[in-house]
């Protein structure tokens, strides 16, 4: 009974958190169909997200704003909006600005529309690999912390660029997590300290996560004007606990792996973690580092009004 419990959690895990790497070999048509039920488990639920990681986004999308610079009474895309954290961002920077949020996860959508009455501000279901919008739509198109989830990338740039006026800007943020993302990177060193068959679930190695993949995508999608930049913020907890919990909720990644593991298990990560985080100091607020990688580009052609 207990070989069959863990070869089943292992499994689950397997299946859930495993890489790209791991699905390498099958058809394209099932690689993707697979990476695309991943990413409705791993992001199943807006308030467990929101503890998690939301929070970090809302401090972070006012940043990618000013870096992107859109301009007020702009019509702006927002894909893979989430739990809302960019357009409402959007919409508190601008007075004339209308923005459309689309998200695959339903559940997201209905908890960022509820997070806003704001009448510019819309939020629906939809595929960033085939978005429901006609030719030179939006002004810009942005999309925070949500490229290296994406199935398939690619095909998503191909749909940003073509629902993008000529001369707007297609943007995209996501996290450094081979160094920059300091929760998640104490998170995963920590795991691999205590199994070393962990590494292949590690983060380190998520697509356009480290310096120059998202502007070397933008420049192969044919953009103009493209410029990177990284974006530097502060996460602040109150306490260890405060740290640890939202990886309880089976979110991202990180969060399945844990749900994967045995309590016995889970005490000796939230150990390790403890010593790692405090560093030898007493349990009370303190402040990790969180950076992001930052691109932006222009849609070829004479600018539209």
């Amino acid at each position: 009974m207990i070989l069959n419990h863990r070869l089943m959690t292992r499994l689950g895990a397997l299946v859930v958190a495993a890489s790209a790497l791991l699905l390498r070999g099958m058809p394209p048509e099932v690689n993707l169909r697979a990476q695309e039920t991943r990413q409705a488990q791993m992001f199943s639920g807006a308030e467990k997200y929101e503890r998690f990681m939301g929070r970090w986004s809302q401090r972070l999308a006012p940043r990618f704003l000013q870096f992107v610079a859109i301009k007020d009474g702009e019509r702006v895309l927002d894909v893979g909006s989430g739990t809302g954290s960019l357009a409402l961002a959007i919409a508190a920077q601008t007075r004339r600005s209308e923005v459309v949020g689309i998200d695959p996860s339903q559940a997201y959508v209905d908890f960022a529309s509820k997070r806003s009455s704001d009448p510019r501000v819309k939020f629906q279901v939809g595929d960033a690999q085939n978005l429901d919008f006609p030719d030179a739509s939006f002004n810009s198109c942005l999309a925070l912390l949500v490229m290296n989830f994406i199935p398939d990338a690619r095909k998503a740039m191909t749909e940003m660029r073509r629902v993008t006026k000529p001369g707007g800007w297609v943007a995209a943020s996501v996290w450094d997590y081979n160094e920059g993302m300091t929760k998640l990177r104490l998170f995963w060193d920590a795991a691999v300290a205590l199994d070393p068959s962990v590494k292949r679930f590690d983060e380190r190695d998520m697509p356009f996560s480290r310096r120059g993949q998202l502007s070397a995508l933008w420049n192969e999608s044919g953009f103009k004007d493209v410029e990177e930049t990284e974006l530097v913020i502060d996460l602040e907890f109150v306490s260890f606990e405060d740290y640890w919990a939202p990886f309880l909720e089976s979110q991202g990644p990180a969060g399945v792996y844990v749900a994967s593991l045995t309590k016995g298990q889970r005490e000796k990560l939230k150990d390790r973690l403890r010593n790692d985080v405090l560093a030898g100091r007493p349990d009370g607020p303190f402040t990790l580092k969180a950076r992001a990688w930052a691109v932006r580009g222009r849609v070829p052609g004479n600018r539209l009004n």
